[in-house]
């Protein structure tokens, strides 16, 4: 399979300057933010929304910040990636963290400790807090601490990706007369990063202590005879690409396990040190990592706000949680009776998490249980720790079935767990390839063949997400059930195309990157464009994670200027500036925030009296069209279009609580109507299809 991107020579690109793509991701997390701050969501979510920002925020330092960097050291001036943006980013990401830092200190601690829950700090403990902590750790932290004295034959030990270490000057000399003064203590990432105090300690309400507070007041045990001058916790955060030549290794599940390996110690991004750290020792360490002054971030609390989501679970106070949501079971189909049965009578469609994942389970159960059924093929993304899809492909083995799993190896940060899936499939009898090299399988589709009489036929299911029944609780995604034979066919076809060498044959519905996705979805949008010219209906209204292709974005923008009427419902990163007059004034741009990740990709054209709907597993950004394997899928069934605008675009373009619009000057701006009743998308849907539990 060869990589191409669309190219039109009538399709000429506006003057119109795009916004930045990594700004605009950082401008992502700060509305994820913004639900931290809000006193109406419970306050152990707030905390849970601020570990989120972390998370995403040590993400884009491990796959987005290295570009800067290579700009910075190369001292490029010009270009996508410069010095000058380098800078720029790492002050916006700084100014983030030091928002997160002052919600943290002086708002949801704070709130905690109104709810009786104390994280307590050496000169918070009390006489017997202190002699509890005193054993805790000469019983369960020291015996795990090798601190290291740096000298000649001592050289900076190798640190970790995201690692929590302590820097330590001494003064005085070692046992043997030798005056380093510099030791650096790695903390082992088995400990827990939140301790629980016993009720006994801990007095009225709940206590804990941090895993850093812990080490810092008992730093002088670990360097008998030595006088602990200066210290400070930090954290360095790397490069954590994995990168690998498959035209050059034999096989790369073995090159991939081996790139694991290395991970942990790519190169330095960015140095965290508290905030009360002195320049000497955080001058020490930024030439320690090569690091300019410019990615030396300082924390005024924990280095790692990620690990506090232990506190959320250890808390586990249904008051300061949403409450619990319960999803139904789909809709369409019936519980106890046969899906094969229900999608001979029509398509149906499951919009996760509202409706249950189990349907899609339920799908691939029956498959496996049932005789007549003679082959199941599926493609592997992200499938996450949870054994249910697994093992019920590994019994549709065992009951004879023959099982194809394309496994997508190079799924960012899911490499490993998807070399394991891989290794137990193959060891029961699965036939498990791992796609077209150079390009990444991320199209979700799921095949099975039965034997109806002397005729096999085909059920398939598309979805816009992944095979993960964890996440399928907390991301937006529309699950499509269909035994259309156009579409099952074209979808036999594409498995056929990723574990041979064989070109990919004619499709007759689906539309597949690297190939004619990105062609097809500009002719859309040029369709639309020209029925906006001769005056008759257009319209575009297009929902995705992500719009950064520059390719799609022009075709947007001309169509926009040809008098089209576009909405595009964005959830994180968006290049296309909206709302510019005389040039994109006829485009809008929102996102939506809420509960759970908006990841449902949705793509409505209207031109004249032709309307068009798609769903898709892939975002409009130009790695997903020309980098990987990707495919989109037509829904015809009248009553499903109905549902998708009703749910998935009129409710989003109409929610007054959670989006977000993106104005001239670049920024969002949150979307309340002042002295109405707000309205939330998906607490709507939540409403509509809740099996009894409160919804928010």
């Amino acid at each position: 399979m060869t990589t191409r991107s669309f190219t039109n020579s009538a399709l000429v690109a506006p003057e119109v300057e795009l916004l930045d793509r990594d700004g605009s991701l950082l401008a992502f997390n700060e509305r994820v933010l913004d639900w931290a701050k809000r006193p109406e969501v419970p306050l152990l979510e707030r905390l849970r929304y601020l570990c989120i920002v972390s998370s995403n925020l040590d993400e884009f330092f491990e796959v987005r910040a290295d570009l800067h960097m290579s700009a910075y050291r190369n001292q490029d001036s010009k270009g996508a990636y410069s010095t000058k943006t380098f800078e720029a980013i790492y002050e916006k990401a700084r100014n983030l963290v030091a928002e997160q830092y002052s919600l943290y200190n002086e708002v949801l601690l704070p709130s905690l400790r109104k709810e009786n829950i104390q994280i307590l700090s050496h000169g918070e403990r009390n006489a017997i807090q202190k002699k509890w902590v005193q054993d805790y750790f000469r019983r369960e932290v020291k015996p795990l601490l090798v601190p290291v004295g740096l000298d000649p034959a001592h050289p900076f030990p190798q640190v970790a990706n995201k690692s929590l270490n302590f820097i330590v000057q001494l003064s005085g000399k070692d046992a043997f007369g030798r005056t380093n003064d510099i030791a650096i203590v790695k903390v082992p990432r088995v400990l827990p990063r939140v301790i629980p105090l016993p009720s006994k300690v801990a007095g009225s309400g709940k206590a804990f202590v941090l895993l850093s507070s812990v080490i810092r007041s008992h730093l002088s045990d670990l360097f008998p005879g030595r006088e602990v001058g200066q210290f400070s916790q930090f954290r360095v955060t790397r490069n954590s690409d994995l990168s690998v030549d498959e035209e050059e290794v034999e096989n790369l599940r073995t090159a991939l396990r081996k790139g694991l390996q290395h991970r942990q110690y790519g190169e330095a991004l960015r140095l965290e040190v508290s905030d009360s750290c002195s320049e000497h020792l955080s001058t020490f360490l930024l030439n320690q990592f090569s690091l300019p002054s410019t990615a030396l971030f300082r924390a005024a609390g924990p280095v790692n706000l990620v690990r506090l989501s232990q506190l959320i679970d250890l808390v586990a106070d249904p008051a300061l949680l949403f409450p619990t949501y319960h999803s139904s079971f789909p809709k369409q189909l019936q519980q106890g009776s046969s899906i094969f049965a229900r999608m001979q009578k029509g398509d149906v469609l499951i919009h996760q998490p509202f409706e249950s994942f189990d349907g899609v389970l339920s799908f691939l159960k029956e498959a496996v249980e049932d005789p007549n059924v003679l082959a199941i093929k599926q493609t592997i993304y992200r499938t996450g720790s949870d054994p249910a899809m697994m093992n019920l492909l590994r019994e549709a083995v065992r009951r004879g079935k023959e099982v194809t799993a394309v496994v997508e190896l190079k799924a960012r940060f899911d490499e490993e767990a998807n070399i394991n899936w891989a290794e137990q499939l193959e060891s029961v009898g699965a036939q498990v390839v791992y796609g077209v090299v150079g390009l990444k399988t991320h199209a979700k589709m799921l095949l099975v063949t039965r034997r109806e009489g002397r005729l096999l036929k085909r059920y398939g299911h598309l979805s816009t997400g992944n095979y993960n029944p964890r996440t399928a609780k907390l991301y937006t995604d529309l699950s499509y059930l269909t035994c259309d034979a156009k579409i099952t066919a074209d979808m036999d076809t594409l498995f056929v195309h990723l574990a041979s060498p064989s070109r990919l044959g004619r499709m007759n519905k689906l539309l597949t990157a690297p190939f004619q996705l990105q062609m097809n979805m500009v002719q859309k949008i040029e369709s639309v464009g020209s029925a906006a010219k001769k005056g008759l209906p257009a319209r575009i209204v297009a929902k995705m994670n992500s719009l950064t292709d520059p390719v799609l974005i022009h075709a947007l923008i001309k169509a926009g200027q040809e008098g089209a009427q576009i909405d595009l419902i964005v959830r994180g990163a968006c290049m296309l500036p909206a709302g510019i007059p005389g040039k994109t004034e006829n485009i809008r741009v929102r996102s939506i925030i809420g509960r759970f990740l908006e990841h449902s990709r949705v793509f409505f054209f209207e031109a004249g009296d032709v309307q068009d709907f798609y769903l898709s597993s892939a975002d409009w950004m130009s790695r997903n069209m020309t980098r990987r394997v990707e495919l989109a899928w037509p829904v015809t069934d009248l009553a499903l279009r109905q549902r998708i605008v009703d749910e998935c675009l009129l409710a989003y373009l109409h929610d007054t609580r959670n989006a977000w619009t993106l104005e001239l000057d670049g920024k969002y701006r949150r979307v309340e109507k002042r002295g109405h009743k707000t309205q939330s998308a998906q607490a709507l849907l939540m409403q509509k299809y809740s099996t009894g539990s409160a919804k928010r």
